[in-house]
């Protein structure tokens, strides 16, 4: 099949999974959870920079998810850290208490 042929496809499902990720970080309380679904939108949004690049017979599509990649990357690291020091903390986990770290 031509690049042309699955672009469509590739869009739907992108569309599809970010708006999953979306209704998760906007239902869910749990940080871990709220992360992946961060994740899954950033996913959604490589993969759409993939398809437009194969539509367009660029690599450009291909070097911004890269540089998504490395930045979600970075983002879970500190998102994690944050969250571990909240666990250790003896805090509960949910996000709308979570909108300041003092004790």
């Amino acid at each position: 099949m031509s690049p042309s042929g699955n672009f469509p496809f590739l869009l739907g499902l992108a569309a599809f999974l970010f708006s999953v990720g979306a209704l998760g970080v906007l239902i869910r309380r749990n940080p871990i959870v709220v992360f992946m679904c961060i994740e899954l939108m950033l996913n959604a949004v490589n993969i759409v920079f993939v398809a437009y690049g194969r539509f367009l017979n660029s690599e450009e599509g291909q070097v911004f998810a890269f540089m998504v990649i490395v930045v979600a990357a970075a983002e879970v690291v500190v998102g994690l850290a944050l969250i571990t020091q909240v666990f250790r903390l003896g805090r509960e986990l949910d996000v709308d208490d979570l909108n300041e770290m003092s004790d």
